[in-house]
């Protein structure tokens, strides 16, 4: 078995350095090189034309829908961020003492009534006298010596 393994082997070897050789050959052949030039140069020539007849079909091309795709996708990612981010504000918002808060606030309106209702009380209480002069009309005496 080894014989044949080895012969089979062998075979191989010189079957991949004769394919090596003839490639090599080949891609050295001015002929042959040139014409996997125009080869080339044709299906990029013909891929254009594809490209701009398509363009006057209103067809996308593969290149136009792979953009596309790649667009959708990031616009993807950037709702699925969007929707973390409302999540964990919806969780704070939820997080927060609501009922806590609106008795705070009631507390709060109670002692601004409470305040202007004492202040109605002073104002009724004091004698009625000159109304004061607001200070942008005061005058200084100037002869007066201090």
């Amino acid at each position: 078995m080894s014989e044949d393994e080895g012969l089979r082997g062998r075979l191989s070897r010189q079957g991949e350095d004769a394919l090596g050789k003839l490639a090599q050959d080949l891609l050295e052949n001015p002929l042959i090189n040139g014409a996997i030039t125009r080869a080339f140069d044709a299906r990029e020539k013909a891929s254009a034309a594809q490209e701009v007849a398509m363009g006057a079909l209103n067809i996308p091309s593969a290149a136009d829908l792979e953009r596309l795709t790649r667009r959708v996708r990031s616009v993807s990612q950037r709702l699925e961020g969007i929707e973390d981010g409302v999540d964990r504000l919806d969780q704070r918002l939820g997080s927060i003492n609501v009922s806590g808060l609106e008795g705070r606030l009631a507390s709060i309106e109670e002692g601004v009534t409470v305040l202007s209702r004492e202040l109605a009380a002073l104002r009724e209480a004091m004698p009625e006298g000159p109304a004061p002069v607001p200070r942008e009309q005061e005058r200084l005496d100037v002869s007066a010596k201090s």
